[in-house]
């Protein structure tokens, strides 16, 4: 089933693009970094946005194959409105060097197993806990937002070889996590592999 895009939307991203050329990123890429700064108005996530077209194009194959989407929050679950998600923090507890945050990464992964995409967008100590996991995502979108930790779990992410969509400032959000996620589910499949591999020709 087709999404009907809503004429507001359709307008603002028409003044993104006005602002901001975007069409030098490769599809998937593209989708994503325009779907986080409209949920954020914020153009500088075009240069703090950290990822790659080839590891997309694997997540947007298993999203859209089915993979179950885990969540850090239920604001994160919020702003996916068109997937069902798994978020296991009602059910998680604080304990000694544990947060509940943690503990609800942990009983997700006891939940869905290996394969799964992790969106989080609130707390770094989720983030920390997938990384000591082995759980084999198809996707981390590890955009934490924070002070204290959010920016050095990003990191950890990244360094981690995980597939991953991340950011190198402190800034992010559930908004802009979930917005990096609906970008996948958003592009049709039959848009992508081909699309990217067209463009990557263009350019060679």
């Amino acid at each position: 089933m087709n999404r009907v895009v809503h004429p507001i939307e359709q307008e603002s991203f028409r003044r993104l693009r006005s602002r901001l050329d975007t069409s030098h990123f490769p599809p998937l890429t593209r989708a994503v970094v325009e779907r986080v700064i409209h949920s954020a108005a914020d153009l500088e996530y075009a240069s703090d946005l950290v990822m790659d077209e080839g590891t997309l194009e694997k997540a947007h194959a298993a999203l859209h194959a089915g993979a179950p989407v885990v969540v850090d929050v239920e604001m994160v679950a919020a702003g996916i409105t068109r997937r069902d998600t798994v978020c296991r923090l009602k059910d998680a507890g604080a304990g000694p060097g544990l947060t509940r945050s943690a503990h609800a990464v942990r009983l997700a992964y006891e939940q869905v197993g290996p394969g799964a995409l992790w969106v989080i967008g609130c707390a770094p100590t989720a983030l920390e806990e997938l990384l000591t996991l082995d759980a084999s995502p198809a996707l981390v979108i590890g955009l934490p937002v924070g002070f204290v930790g959010a920016a050095e779990s990003k990191a950890a992410l990244r360094e981690s070889g995980l597939p991953a969509v991340s950011n190198v400032s402190e800034k992010g959000g559930s908004a802009v996590a979930a917005a990096a996620l609906n970008a996948l589910l958003y592009t049709p499949l039959s848009h992508s592999p081909s699309h990217s591999a067209s463009h990557s020709e263009e350019k060679q």
